[in-house]
């Protein structure tokens, strides 16, 4: 964290000052499904190496950064403590 930057809470937008016990940081970790996938009987019939190629060539067009993204995100959040309250007993916002 910079300390020269000022910090803000993620939802409402208050100014946040480090030191004070105003915040919470929180760190979010997303993992895409790491279950082995179902394959059908047709599945197994296919060509591996032209179904292979055929992967590879549809994912040329994405960056590193782009594939990774749809297997691992992380980031970093501050909320001031009336937004850490009502975020943590209800993370996703269901009514």
């Amino acid at each position: 964290m910079n300390d020269d930057a000022p910090l803000f809470c993620a939802r409402c937008l208050a100014r946040l000052q480090p030191g004070d016990g105003n915040f919470f940081v929180v760190h979010i970790e997303a993992v895409a499904d790491s279950t082995p996938p179902n394959f059908t009987h047709e599945d197994l019939q296919r060509d591996f190496n032209k179904e292979f190629n055929r992967l590879v060539e549809e994912l040329s067009d994405y960056s590193e950064r782009e594939l990774m993204d749809q297997v691992h995100r992380q980031t970093t959040i501050h909320l001031c403590n009336q937004c850490f309250a009502g975020w943590i007993e209800n993370p996703v916002g269901d009514s």
